[in-house]
C-alpha cells in the first residue's frame, strides 16, 4: 500500500516528512478539496514535494531463500536418500 507523504524543507535544518494531516474547510466538498489543494500548492512553491511512501507488513526474513533449490538436481538425489532411509528405518525389526 502507498500513502501519499509531503516531504518539505525545514530553514536550514533538513527536510520534514508528513503524511496526511493537512487540512482545509469549505461550505461545500468542492470548496474543501479547493482550499486544499491552494494550500498544499502554496507548500510546493515553496519546495515541498509529495512522494509516495510504501507501508506495510515486513517480508519474512528468510522469504529471499524460498525454492533457491527448486532446480537443484541434488535435491532429488537427497529426497530418494531419505526416502530410502526411511524405508529402511520402517521396516526394521529392531524399532517397537
Amino acid at each position: 500500500m502507498q500513502i501519499p507523504v509531503l516531504v518539505e524543507p525545514i530553514d536550514g535544518k533538513g527536510c520534514q516528512a508528513r503524511g496526511a494531516e493537512l487540512c482545509a474547510q469549505g461550505d461545500t466538498r468542492e470548496e474543501a478539496l479547493r482550499n486544499l489543494h491552494e494550500q498544499i500548492q502554496a507548500r510546493i512553491r515553496q519546495g515541498a514535494v509529495i512522494v509516495p511512501l510504501d507501508v506495510g507488513p515486513e517480508p519474512h526474513p528468510l522469504a529471499e531463500f524460498a525454492g533457491m533449490f527448486k532446480n537443484d538436481p541434488r535435491i532429488a538425489d537427497w529426497k530418494k536418500s531419505m526416502a530410502e532411509y526411511r524405508r529402511q528405518v520402517d521396516e526394521s525389526p529392531d524399532l517397537p
